[in-house]
């Protein structure tokens, strides 16, 4: 049987087979990047960080909304937490008057956002480029409680080095800072040197009783750039210091992107002891994690020990970033961490942990959904694998990997031969040993392939395939999520043949995912 952590992934709609009419939103016939309500107040240079309050409201459309109203939530529309299915959104300023509505921070932090300007030393030729600084900061002191995993690329960012040193130390924390645009990685200069420079200032500027060894450093951006640390360390950091408040953390998940096509916010509020966990999270290129995701932070003012924290983020990492892939390459970058201000007693652990699955879980789809020219979202569910839930899970994003099968779906054309031809390719590698006798595939929840061969059913079948496909579609450009549908797939290797199981999230692949890395630097 599938893990309760997983069924998290399944919690989302449904996308039983039905045969529905779909409306198509035109997709763009040329790769042009849309300047969204988004992008226009956060990327030019002048971000529209305004304070948030609870009492705003906004139409919740869709037939999912009644089931996202959190028990903290009053019988109004105003929502304190996000469900593990959002609404149905009409725009962007729709989705983000939700945001703000579900963005509250926990107690005991603060958040600051403040943009600079810099010239690449690598390619001077291309002038000023923005570059922007958040910091996150423990207002009531340092915290013992905090965990963090990072990725197992080989050639990791600065960063990535630095903090797993301050990992490896175990001392507290009490801030973060993260720039976009420079992830300073395999630069030609003292990388390490200009992450400890970043955090020296922070520490500086919020006069920090540990000093820079309490600061977590992030970077993303243009690899192979050296960091403008004196930019960042002397103009940009201080301004925002200067710009802190307690209210929201949208303005982070905002300033944190990069391709990202639109900030993601995910919100828990515990029954047992009124704590709280939000959690924000980038990344929509270089999407295919090995223990932890793009960047994601996850913030709770509830008390929970260090060493409880670390291990329930070890292992819900497997059950959420590890199961995603947008393209299959892994960031040199990825970083999640978790940190907690210790403002409230009496957590109930088992229901913090299942809280923090479902933040995890939903930052980790909401990623894919808002990938790099993202036009379908895949959901492979498999079951009864021959092997371990880390071969499962392998099996998945070979599947979501597939060129030729991610373009059929970006094409709404049910080309299954390409999906027993990724299947079988997998288990030709390896697990060549491993029987398929039993093994039956389906798509959009009706049964295309069992016993060995497929079961094609004629044109009424193809076209019920098709708008399947259709119905999970969206436009490549969308500057926010109108939905939250999957193109469901299943592999299913019978009863009995073993106990391997995983539900993996990837991406089609699109004209638009091509231009935008086309032209990435500039």
């Amino acid at each position: 049987m599938i893990s309760k952590a997983l069924l998290l992934f399944l919690a989302m709609p449904s996308m039983a087979f039905v045969s529905t009419t779909f409306h198509q939103i035109g997709r763009s016939s040329s790769p042009q990047h849309s300047k969204s309500a988004f992008a226009s107040a956060t990327l030019d240079g002048r971000p529209a960080f305004g304070r948030t309050t609870t009492t705003t409201t906004t139409t919740i459309r869709g037939k999912h909304a009644s089931a996202l109203l959190s028990s903290s939530s009053s019988s109004s529309e105003t929502l304190a937490d996000t469900g593990v299915v959002l609404p149905e959104f009409a725009n962007a300023n729709e989705y983000l008057a939700y945001l703000e509505q579900v963005s509250r921070l926990p107690k005991g932090f603060a958040i600051g956002v403040a943009n600079g300007e810099f010239i690449p030393e690598e390619a001077p030729s291309m002038g000023k480029k923005g570059i922007r600084a958040t910091v996150i900061y423990l207002t009531e002191g340092p915290t013992e409680n905090w965990a963090a995993v990072f990725t197992k690329n080989k050639f990791p960012g600065a960063p990535v080095i630095v903090g797993r040193q301050r990992l490896a130390a175990g001392g507290p924390l009490h801030a973060l800072v993260i720039n976009n645009k420079v992830s300073n990685v395999c630069s030609g200069g003292d990388g390490v040197g200009d992450s400890e420079r970043v955090c020296e200032a922070v520490a500086k500027a919020l006069s920090l009783p540990n000093g820079a060894s309490s600061v977590l450093p992030s970077s993303t951006g243009v690899i192979g750039w050296r960091l403008p640390a004196q930019v960042l360390a002397d103009d940009v950091v201080p301004k925002a210091v200067q710009s802190f408040q307690s209210e929201s953390a949208l303005p982070a998940a905002k300033a944190i992107c990069t391709t990202d096509r639109y900030p993601k916010v995910r919100s828990k509020t515990l029954s047992s002891c009124g704590s709280r966990i939000v959690g924000i999270a980038k990344g929509a290129g270089m999407i295919e994690p090995n223990m932890a995701t793009m960047l994601s932070y996850i913030m709770t003012d509830a008390t929970v020990p260090k060493d409880k924290l670390q291990a329930m983020l070890s292992k819900i990492t497997d059950q959420s970033y590890n199961s995603i892939s947008v393209d299959g390459d892994e960031s040199t970058s990825d970083t999640v961490a978790l940190i907690a201000s210790n403002q409230v007693t009496g957590t109930d652990e088992a229901e913090f942990e299942n809280a923090l699955t479902e933040i995890c879980q939903s930052l980790a789809g909401d990623i894919v959904r808002n990938g790099e020219g993202t036009g379908h979202v895949m959901r492979v569910t498999i079951s009864n694998f021959p092997g371990t839930d880390f071969e499962a899970r392998r099996l998945g994003r070979h599947v979501v990997n597939s060129p030729l099968f991610k373009c059929a779906v970006s094409g709404n054309d049910p080309n299954i031969g390409r999906l027993a031809g990724a299947v079988g390719s997998f288990m030709g590698k390896f697990k060549n040993d491993a029987s398929v006798a039993n093994m039956s595939l389906l798509l959009g929840g009706r049964t295309i392939f069992s016993n060995g061969k497929f079961a094609l059913e004629g044109d009424d079948a193809e076209r019920a395939l098709s708008d399947h496909m259709k119905d999970a579609e969206y436009p490549e450009d969308s500057d926010y999520p109108p939905h939250q549908k999957f193109v469901e797939i299943g592999v299913d290797f019978g009863t009995g043949s073993g106990d391997g199981n995983a539900i993996v999230l990837g991406s089609d692949l699109t004209a638009e995912y091509v231009a935008i890395n086309a032209d990435y630097r500039s």
